[in-house]
């Protein structure tokens, strides 16, 4: 029983320490790099569309090949997951804040990021429960929406800067 108790423990802490890897620390650290996370969030986009694009290729041929039509499955719950943390662990808990400000114009700019955030977490909780390429294309628009309000100003340079390369 004691063995038993202890690999439990063992299995659970492994879990715990590979989770708090992934995520980006809640220290705070101060190492950010937000046009990091902008790339990276176009780039799950892409392979959230290729996922779905493979599963209903495979879901359509004969025979099957369910061992393929897994793991594509589970490529696009893995990377759905990976734009939900970046948008919970990264933004919402680390670097759009709570406005300390009462001006309006700033508590509204804080509640349109908090919205177009939301709205990016619930289209890609769709695209787990989906395999309907529009809940990406509505993600992608968000997050260039969202990117927008965050740079601000700059953030049409910015855009243009990234999607040439």
């Amino acid at each position: 029983m004691k063995k038993c108790a202890v690999f439990g423990i063992a299995v659970l802490s492994t879990v715990i320490i590979i989770a708090s890897a992934i995520s980006h620390c809640q220290i705070p650290c101060g190492i950010y790099d937000d046009s990091m996370r902008f790339a990276m969030m176009r780039e799950h986009c892409d392979t959230l569309e290729k996922s779905m694009n493979q599963i209903n290729e495979l879901s359509s041929a004969q025979p099957a090949n369910y061992n393929q039509l897994v793991r594509w499955v589970n490529n696009k719950e893995q990377h759905a997951d990976y734009l939900i943390d970046i948008i919970t662990d990264y933004f919402m808990l680390q670097r759009v804040k709570l406005p300390e400000s009462t001006d309006e114009a700033v508590v509204a700019s804080y509640h349109k990021k908090l919205a177009v955030l939301h709205n990016i977490l619930i289209a890609a909780m769709k695209c787990k429960q989906t395999t309907d390429p529009a809940h990406v294309a509505a993600i992608r628009q968000l997050v260039d929406e969202f990117e927008h309000l965050y740079f601000g100003k700059e953030a049409k340079e910015h855009m243009e800067h990234e999607h040439a390369h």
